[in-house]
């Protein structure tokens, strides 16, 4: 069956939406306008910088638009008579009288297999419970937090034992531009129906903050390093020593086990080259650390570089 042309919004902020955007004007599809947050601010001097998605739009000569809040965009949404809004990590909340206005309403691809980890972070709260696996699903934006009717959801994707949230995104941008498109063609073909989430299996992840991401070392060394993983690269785990804060890289191995021989929680023991730190349970080898204003250095140089005696973190 052939495939109608669709006239489509593209809503998106970060670098993972970029994907989609790319594979929208790929497609036969026809990407009319293009919402995004604000330009925020970056880097060292903290200047003002446009979003991933503004660049790519821009750079293909797209109409783009940074509205604050989309309370009052109703006449330029209709103006642009799509029939559909594409969302991929926008980032603002869409007001009811918005919803209805396309035709086809306005279609998410969310980085879960919903009703699992609804919210800003699904990624990042998988890897934190030690989900084995995660997906992508497309969904109808209604008033509630995701819990839109399902239209496509890919395949599982296993998640790698020592794989972070920025590597896992990376991995699932591609599948979900893949099947925004696959659910664009759908429904253009009117050959998806919408499914109702079920009730069970419910669960949330809310975007994580900077205190979220500080390590507690009373917990166990598998919970310490999914912790690690699921903040990095943002917000970065981080712990202080000697009241200075301390980033933590991913670690580069753990034992479960027993920490004999490690001191109490918190304790750095330097073998050779390892940098090993205790946890309440077990242990986690430590390859790469920043400490306050420095860049990213490797963790045995760091403490080889120290004129303290305390080899502790809190």
């Amino acid at each position: 069956m052939a495939v109608t042309s669709l006239r489509v919004i593209f809503a998106g902020t970060p670098q993972v939406a970029v994907p989609a955007l790319e594979a929208l004007l790929e497609s036969q599809h026809q990407v009319v306008a293009v919402l995004t947050k604000p330009d925020s601010r970056a880097g060292r001097g903290r200047s003002l910088q446009p979003s991933a998605v503004a660049l790519a739009a821009r750079d293909n000569g797209l109409d783009v638009h940074t509205p604050e809040r989309l309370d009052g965009f109703v006449d330029a949404l209709r103006a642009w008579e799509a029939d559909v809004v594409a969302v991929v990590a926008y980032g603002l909340l869409v007001p009811e009288d918005l919803l209805e206005i396309p035709r086809l309403g306005w279609i998410n691809a969310h980085f879960s297999r919903l009703p699992r980890w609804r919210g800003a972070a699904p990624v990042q709260h998988a890897i934190a419970h030690g989900d084995a696996t995660t997906s992508v699903t497309t969904f109808r934006i209604d008033q509630g937090l995701d819990t839109g009717p399902v239209l496509l959801t890919s395949p599982d994707v296993e998640i790698g034992e020592r794989e972070d949230s920025g590597h896992l995104l990376n991995r699932l941008a591609p599948i979900g531009a893949e099947l925004l498109v696959d659910t664009m063609d759908a429904l253009a073909a009117g050959s998806v129906e919408a499914t109702a989430q079920s009730s069970e299996g419910v669960s949330f992840a809310p975007r994580l903050s900077v205190d979220d991401a500080r390590i507690d070392w009373q917990r166990s060394a598998i919970d310490i390093d999914r912790s690690i993983r699921a903040c990095t690269p943002a917000p970065g785990a981080w712990t202080t020593f000697g009241g200075e804060r301390l980033r933590i890289g991913v670690p580069a191995a753990v034992a479960a086990s027993s920490s004999e021989g490690f001191g109490e929680p918190g304790s750095i023991h330097l073998d050779g080259k390892r940098v090993v730190i205790a946890a309440a349970s077990g242990h986690l080898e430590i390859d790469q650390v920043q400490p306050a204003g420095k860049k990213w250095m490797a963790a045995d140089a760091w403490i080889r570089g120290l004129r303290t005696g305390e080899l502790h973190v809190h």
